[in-house]
């Protein structure tokens, strides 16, 4: 393979206009698809297997038109003080917004608070619901802002109103965030190289790799039903992994430069070298996309095959685009230890032939192996013990901002009606297989009824045919506890029991079960996927690295720093530790789906740095280093090309946390924390231990799997004959279209 790069740097070095015209096309091609597309919403939202969505499209069979996993919103009003909701002028007020809510093109239904019995006992508090025929994730702008612009005349007639439910949900906007990213990705470019030219060239193919994946996603959107969510992920694991190839690639050119070779020879050896280490850690990171297909649900798992295909444009860009760039550069960028004029080149260095930062690191890891590894392994256990009290769920209005309407919404009516108020379940009896449909109805009920942590079961509600029901309940703790969840099990139960006397089927549903649901379908899957994706890299390794022991020690590594990671996230948003600083307004479970989101991508960055460090290593191993003195030359080489990397995809996280939605902030500083652990700490401080306690045999492989296992040369050993060759045929890229 690194021949085959090799080959492929040199052609795009110097066919650097064709290669250039090439990437602008297909950017210009993806603009214009992405612009005459047409528009689409939302992706659609279905969890295949569960009891909830089960109970959704029995309803949909059952009750036509009845569009029971459509939004809902529930518009809150407070009478001011001294005043009820019943007296004549706040009642005309509300009956006049209960009107203008109706209008809407996609509302199916309004309830009015006062047929409804939907005022509060003390009668200060009144709300009325809405239901749409589509869901929040693929309503309208215009249904959002009919339905504000309703609330807002209800407050110019003197009451508070607030809006709660899933109706006002939406993509949160991180453009903010991404810019503050990719500025701070250029400062650490800049002080990395030297060069503001240098610095460039990564941003510059990281922005345009993510300008066709995204424009590709938008142009796809609607044949394909991609959600806005999908390219906000491809946008953000595409930035990453871009800025990171790139910066790779034009580290080891530099350091080619810096041993005399000449420029396109220097081209065609970085991407030989560094270029095989990309791949192989692109593949690693679209294993770990592609994976979350395993989940079972069809929003994850288009979310990933898209940003998988980003990651592929990444690396592609990575192995044709920067060399030709560095072509177009010529000797305006430097080798590696020189700086440009603006930044100060041309100044002698203030202690020449002096080791770098990453040299003297490495020779005192190797002198104290035990106590480095220790210290690691010691801090990171610490970290992970809050993991073992991790509880999972998904975010509800009560998790929201106080600043925000739906958190002022959902205080109203936990004030009014109670917490359990809320996160109301549905019911679904399914009574077509009982011979007393009527009995099987009333038993649902009062069995219900006797249960623990309930206050109201709403009589129940047949379809035409009769043979189908829907009962509300409601719970008396709020949706995202553990007794309403709890509840939800016992309703469950019950139902089995029921199923056997009656034979009618009892089915929970409604978005707390589905909440429910939806955690425990990811829980179930964490372990299969940590497996699958875990495995599938472990075998690459192997064929990388050509040995055993220092996959097992990348993979061993990486659980260690999620579990840390994850210890941290549940330190800060579920215990509230250091709230202040973070902004956390809301403690409550984790997001059940933050562990599995956090083992793809950060698995993929983490191996990035592994491979791209310790092929290095393997590489002045292979070249006739000591195992001790190999760990040295890796760092020498590589520990500041990775610590900037590390350092990019902490800020580009990090930028997320400044978001006001408790999800966003949660992944932003869950990533962010799990890449300085990993980065730092684990292939910083533990990898070179390990190394270095294990010598030679780091690098040990049975004789049997060695001969079965292909050769693909990743520390670039065949490329001293290829360099010969290419020196004497002048054409060589005509070679490359033979190969």
């Amino acid at each position: 393979m690194a021949t085959f790069l090799y080959k492929l740097g040199r052609l795009a070095f110097r066919r650097r206009h064709f290669v250039a015209l090439i990437w602008v096309a297909l950017l210009t091609l993806a603009g214009v698809g992405a612009a005459s597309a047409p528009a689409a919403g939302n992706s659609s939202f279905s969890i295949p297997g569960t009891e909830a969505q089960k109970a959704f499209d029995l309803l949909e069979q059952r009750f036509p038109g009845m569009s029971a996993d459509g939004a809902t919103a529930r518009v809150v009003f407070k009478a001011p003080a001294g005043e009820k909701m019943t007296d004549a002028v706040n009642k005309a007020t509300v009956e006049k917004t209960v009107k203008e809510l109706g209008r809407g093109s996609e509302v199916t239904s309004v309830a009015d608070p006062y047929t409804g019995h939907a005022v509060s006992k003390n009668g200060s508090i009144a709300y009325a619901s809405v239901k749409y025929e589509v869901s929040g994730m693929e309503l309208e702008d215009s249904s959002r802002d009919a339905l504000k612009k309703a609330a807002q005349q209800a407050r110019d007639g003197g009451l508070t109103v607030e809006i709660g439910g899933d109706a006002l949900s939406a993509t949160p906007e991180t453009g903010s965030s991404e810019i503050i990213g990719i500025a701070i990705a250029a400062v650490v470019l800049v002080i990395t190289f030297g060069s503001l030219l240098a610095a460039g060239f990564p941003l510059l193919t990281a922005i345009i790799g993510v300008g066709i994946g995204v424009s590709t996603i938008t142009a796809l959107a609607s044949a394909l039903d991609l959600g806005t969510t999908t390219s906000t992920l491809a946008s953000m694991i595409g930035l990453a992994v871009g800025i990171d190839y790139a910066l790779f690639i034009v580290s080891r050119y530099r350091a080619e430069l810096a041993e005399g070779r000449e420029r396109e020879e220097a081209a065609g050896r970085a991407v030989g070298t560094a270029g095989s280490a990309v791949v192989f850690a692109g593949l690693t990171v679209v294993i770990a996309l592609v994976g979350l297909s395993v989940v079972n649900i069809p929003m994850l798992t288009k979310m990933g095959v898209a940003a998988a295909g980003t990651v592929a444009i990444a690396v592609l860009i990575a192995l044709t685009l920067i060399p030709a760039l560095l072509g177009y550069a010529g000797r305006r960028i430097k080798p590696t230890g020189q700086k440009s004029r603006l930044l100060g080149g041309g100044r002698p260095p203030r202690k020449p032939g002096r080791p770098n930062m990453g040299t003297r690191w490495a020779s005192f890891v190797v002198r104290r192996p035990v106590a480095v590894l220790l210290l690691g392994v010691i801090g990171l256990g610490a970290a992970a013990i809050p993991a073992a009290s991790l509880e999972l769920g998904l975010p509800d209005d009560g998790s929201q901002p106080t600043s925000t309407t739906q958190r002022r919404a959902y205080d109203l009516l936990s004030d009014g009606f109670g917490p359990g108020f809320n996160g109301p379940l549905m019911v679904v009896v399914d009574a077509q297989g009982s011979d007393d449909a009527k009995a099987a109805f009333t038993k649902v009920g009062d069995d219900i009824k006797g249960l623990k942590d309930v206050v109201t079961v709403t009589p129940a509600a047949p379809n035409k045919a009769g043979d189908t029901a829907t009962i509300t309940v409601v719970p008396k703790s709020k949706p995202s506890s553990k007794t309403t969840e709890d509840l939800v099990h016992a309703i469950r139960d019950k139902g089995a029991d029921i199923a056997r006397e009656t034979d009618a089927k009892v089915l929970v549903t409604g978005s707390t079960a589905m909440n429910i649901d939806v955690s425990q379908k990811l829980n179930d899957a964490l372990l299969p996927y940590l497996a699958l994706v875990v495995g599938l890299a472990f075998l690459l390794l192997i064929v990388v690295f050509r040995s055993v022991l220092v996959p097992l020690k990348a993979a061993l590594g990486f659980l260690l720093s999620v579990l840390a990671a994850l210890g941290a996230v549940v330190a800060v948003f579920q215990w509230g530790w250091l709230s202040g600083l973070t902004n956390v307004e809301q403690t409550g479970p984790v997001m059940s789906m933050m562990p599995i989101f956090m083992v793809g991508v950060v698995f993929g960055l983490a191996m990035d740095y592994e491979v791209f460090l310790v092929t290095r290593m393997r590489e002045a191993f292979v070249h006739g280093e000591s195992a001790g003195q190999a760990v040295v030359t890796g760092f020498k080489h590589g520990a500041r090309v990775v610590t900037a990397a590390a350092v990019i995809m902490i800020a580009v996280f990090s930028g997320f946390m400044g978001s006001s939605e408790s999800m966003v902030k949660m992944i932003g500083f869950g990533l962010a924390i799990a890449v300085f652990f990993d980065a730092f700490i684990v292939r910083m401080a533990i990898v070179p231990a390990v190394l270095a306690l294990l010598g030679r045999r780091a690098w040990w492989l049975p004789k049997w799997l060695d001969r079965a296992l292909p050769n693909v040369d990743v520390e670039g050993e065949g490329l001293r004959t290829a360099a010969d060759r290419a020196g004497a045929d002048p054409d060589g890229d005509r070679e490359l279209v033979r190969t």
